[in-house]
């Protein structure tokens, strides 16, 4: 993970459930070309459930590229697939997740968590060992616009006072990426639509990395 003094990077947030290693990887390949990726995040879909052979493939082949890669919500697969850690989404029970995580995990792997919009879990779960804050938009908020202004406040928050890396999440406009990374977020989490990976995920992102790297953080 970066400090402040290093540009924003991107998180690269990709479906697990939307193709093969192969073509995930591919994927990241893509997206590194033209943004400053350093991690990737695999997220699992319920209703599409992806079994553990098929995706250590993924995993590893990521890897190969340079990009740590976390399974989002599932430590125990993260551990099956040999993933580098695991990405804690926002919930009401993210603090006995996040422990569970490492008790699985141990305390080499990164586990990171996404409090939503609470500065207490944040604080927290830093104080236990997190190793990033992640500040999100919920799915079910329906002021999305306050809740942008929302997580645009904890990232200068957090940025201005803390060490450990904070990620904004749910991030979906180029604008939204540079205001982000000029309020001080270490990573800018850009999720990839299944329907853009194939063949779009260039077009897709170079926005994206256009805006982040608009901002030039002081010496």
């Amino acid at each position: 993970m970066a400090d402040h003094e290093v540009r924003t990077q991107v998180v690269l947030v990709l479906p697990a459930s939307a193709g093969s290693g192969a073509a995930l990887a591919r994927c990241a390949a893509e997206a590194a070309r033209v943004a400053p990726v350093a991690t990737v995040i695999l997220e699992l879909d319920p209703e599409n459930p992806v079994a553990a052979p098929e995706l250590a493939p993924a995993v590893e082949q990521i890897q190969a590229l340079g990009l740590a890669t976390l399974i989002a919500g599932d430590a125990a697969l993260a551990r099956v697939v040999k993933a580098d850690g695991v990405h804690i989404p926002a919930s009401k029970s993210v603090a006995a997740a996040f422990y569970e995580a490492r008790e699985i995990l141990g305390a080499r792997s990164i586990a990171g968590i996404d409090v939503g919009r609470t500065r207490h879990d944040a604080m927290t779960l830093a104080e236990e060992g997190a190793d990033y804050i992640a500040f999100g938009i919920p799915a079910h908020v329906e002021d999305r616009e306050t809740a942008r202004n929302r997580r645009l406040e904890l990232i200068a928050w957090w940025s201005e006072i803390f060490e450990i890396p904070c990620i904004a999440c749910d991030v979906d406009t180029p604008d939204d990426a540079r205001d982000l990374a000029e309020a001080g977020a270490d990573f800018i989490a850009v999720r990839v639509p299944a329907a853009v990976m194939e063949n779009g995920v260039a077009d897709f992102l170079s926005p994206f990395a256009a805006a982040i790297s608009a901002h030039r953080p002081a010496a």
